[in-house]
């Protein structure tokens, strides 16, 4: 059975001999080439007027003649190895590229919609942001369960004050290309969320600034001003996190084929597995071993061409 399908792919670093490589490592798959064009993105549009990262280049095949699931073990058969050094090899469904199906993008927060982990944050104004980092790290290789180890940070931040949670909003940074993702999507009438195993007083006031059309995390308990140490009802674990997706898409109108979920660790495995198109930005080896997607360069805008946007 023949599949249409695009392979998509990524580069970091100019390399003028790219084009020809990607396009002689599809062919020697199998795959039929109809068309093939190269995008680079660079400047203020994709990282920020301010940001030193470099831009990219993208490729976009459309191929026919291999099944998707072929293709992609042929292009990239070991996922936390890249055939071609420096580039990124991930196929898709061209029903991702129709412009009449509505889509939705839903991404975690700490280290993939934003650059920090906030948890560690707040744990800097308690002088344990070491030890909470250690933590942070295991969770999202999958090493711990991720509602314990939460907990376990959470209680470092007990008798902090709550507007610490005020100032670490305002040092947050978005991952370079984020706003120009969202608007992407949000411009072509797509739905956009955020779902976050950190904290309701550093997304909300995110999400309204990028005008996303969902988002959730969890609750600080705070009581006389100052942080109790403790969450206030369900952790957004990774079994929340796929929930949210399947609510948010039936509520949205959006079939599953038609949603791109973006995270970076273990906590986003089922999310990631739940949504017509699973990316790996920048991700723990547990996540890259899962994703349908990759991207392991610093520009969170590049997701928009799994979209054609």
């Amino acid at each position: 059975m023949t599949t249409d399908l695009a392979v998509i792919a990524f580069a970091r670093n100019p390399d003028p001999e790219a084009r020809e490589r990607i396009l002689a490592l599809v062919q020697d798959a199998g795959a039929e080439v109809e068309r093939f064009s190269t995008v680079r993105v660079t400047g203020p549009g994709s990282a920020g007027p301010d940001s030193e990262v470099p831009g990219y280049n993208a490729f976009t095949a459309l191929v026919h003649g291999s099944e998707a699931t072929a293709l992609l073990a042929a292009l990239r058969p070991d996922p936390l190895t890249q055939m071609l050094p420096g580039v990124d090899v991930n196929v898709v469904p061209t029903t991702l590229f129709d412009p009449g199906r509505k889509k939705l993008l839903i991404m975690d927060v700490d280290s993939t919609l934003i650059q920090q982990e906030v948890v560690e944050m707040l744990a800097a104004h308690a002088g344990r942001e070491a030890e909470v980092a250690a933590v942070t790290e295991a969770a999202m290789r999958g090493e711990l369960d991720f509602a314990q180890s939460l907990h376990a940070r959470v209680e470092t931040l007990a008798g902090l004050p709550a507007s610490v949670v005020d100032e670490v909003r305002a040092a947050v940074r978005l991952s370079p290309g984020a706003d120009v993702l969202v608007r992407a999507f949000l411009r072509e009438g797509h739905a956009v969320a955020a779902v976050s195993g950190g904290f309701l007083g550093v997304l909300t006031p995110l999400a309204e600034q990028l005008r996303l059309t969902r988002h959730t995390a969890n609750t600080l308990e705070v009581v006389d001003g100052r942080l109790t140490g403790r969450v206030l009802g369900e952790v957004v674990d990774r079994t929340v996190k796929e929930r949210c997706l399947r609510t948010w898409a039936e509520e949205l109108g959006v079939a599953p084929e038609d949603v791109i979920a973006v995270g970076d660790g273990a906590n986003d495995i089922d999310m990631l597995t739940a949504a017509g198109l699973g990316v790996a930005y920048n991700a723990k080896p547990a996540l890259r071993a899962a994703a349908d997607a990759q991207l392991n360069l610093p520009n969170l805008d590049a997701v928009r061409f799994f979209a054609d946007l």
